[in-house]
């Protein structure tokens, strides 16, 4: 069936389907593995309403507010984008903690300019949440990052051996975030 829009389907150890419309347009499905793209066909044909009236409101918007300028981010978008974050993050590290049988402390929300991650010596994670803008793979690669430092807190082959035991292909999802993340500050 042909829609009034693409969409980018983005395969994931998760359990169930889920609809990501990007601040530029892009509209991605996020499925489990095992899915049939028939079956994400026909998801999506039951969005189909919804998905429009949301790109519809982003094209408005665009076209409402001058071309090099983007309005601030206000404290209850921040407030909004942390709280998603957090459920992200929160389950994520939940999932692969237990697959690595690896325990961890708190898990924090922050926004710094320069690290997406940090794991301390007792086991408290931070994440960055603009990470939630980033492909799901790259999420998961950090996640499975930090945990593995709760087995070497350092950046050794041993360390990198653990992560890869976890996410054979990090390296992709690493690579995008050494070319792609600068870009995570500039969607929102």
């Amino acid at each position: 069936m042909k829609y009034s829009f693409d969409y980018q389907i983005i395969y994931s150890s998760r359990k169930t389907l889920a609809l990501q419309i990007t601040p530029e347009g892009r509209v991605i499905v996020r499925a489990p593995g095992c899915c049939s793209r028939s079956y994400i066909d026909s998801f999506v044909r039951e969005k189909e309403h919804w998905i429009e009236k949301h790109l519809a409101k982003l094209q408005e918007q665009a076209e409402s507010r001058p071309a090099p300028a983007r309005p601030p981010l206000t404290e209850k978008d921040r407030s909004r984008y942390i709280a998603i974050a957090r459920d992200t993050f929160t389950r994520k590290t939940e999932y692969y903690a237990h697959i690595m049988g690896i325990s961890y402390g708190r898990i924090a929300i922050r926004e710094q300019k320069t690290r997406w991650g940090s794991c301390s010596g007792k086991g408290n994670l931070n994440f960055n949440w603009r990470l939630i803008l980033a492909p799901e793979e790259v999420l998961d690669y950090v996640v499975v990052h930090e945990l593995a430092h709760r087995r070497e807190m350092n950046h050794s082959k041993a360390f990198y051996a653990v992560v890869e035991s976890v996410l054979p292909d990090y390296r992709r999802a690493r690579k995008w975030l050494r070319e792609n993340g600068h870009t995570l500050w500039e969607m929102i």
